[in-house]
């Protein structure tokens, strides 16, 4: 009976609702043909890796070496490693891991106008690996992403 009763409210503590993300930002997510995948760091601007960046303001390109556990065996290795990002060139969608104690899958959504310096951050949740922007959308609308609580990022 205990283990069918595990298997009856597990669920519900997995799922998530997405609570925090502007309905008008949800709206313009969802328009694919707006965003363009980058894969790579380099491609990002600074200012907006830095929001993603661990605490020696390092985050590795998707694939290179990081240091996936709290056991560090090599310091100069970052914690976190960018899996994917998408833009339509004012919206940043940020999709990374952070090692350390538990590993975890963040997303990052924030905004960086040509008129502006620094960027706002609009959005943060927490989830699972997520391929691409297309499974970050299915993710979204499903409520496998948490942003109920404030993760470290």
């Amino acid at each position: 009976m205990l283990c069918f009763l595990a298997l009856e409210v597990m669920p519900t503590f997995c799922d998530a609702e997405v609570t925090r993300l502007p309905p008008e930002y949800h709206r313009v997510l969802q328009d694919v043909t707006r965003f363009r995948e980058i894969r790579t760091v380099r491609n990002l601007p600074p200012v907006v890796v830095a929001l993603c960046a661990d605490d020696k303001g390092k985050i590795a390109e998707p694939g290179q070496k990081w240091e996936v556990t709290d056991f560090i065996t090599d310091d100069t290795l970052p914690s976190k490693r960018l899996i994917w990002a998408a833009t339509d060139g004012e919206r940043y969608v940020v999709h990374y891991e952070r090692g350390g104690r538990a590993h975890s899958f963040h997303v990052l959504v924030a905004t960086l106008t040509t008129a502006d310096t620094n960027p706002r951050v609009v959005w943060r949740g927490v989830g699972s690996h997520l391929k691409d922007y297309s499974a970050f959308l299915a993710a979204l609308q499903s409520g496998k992403l948490d942003d109920t609580l404030d993760y470290a990022h």
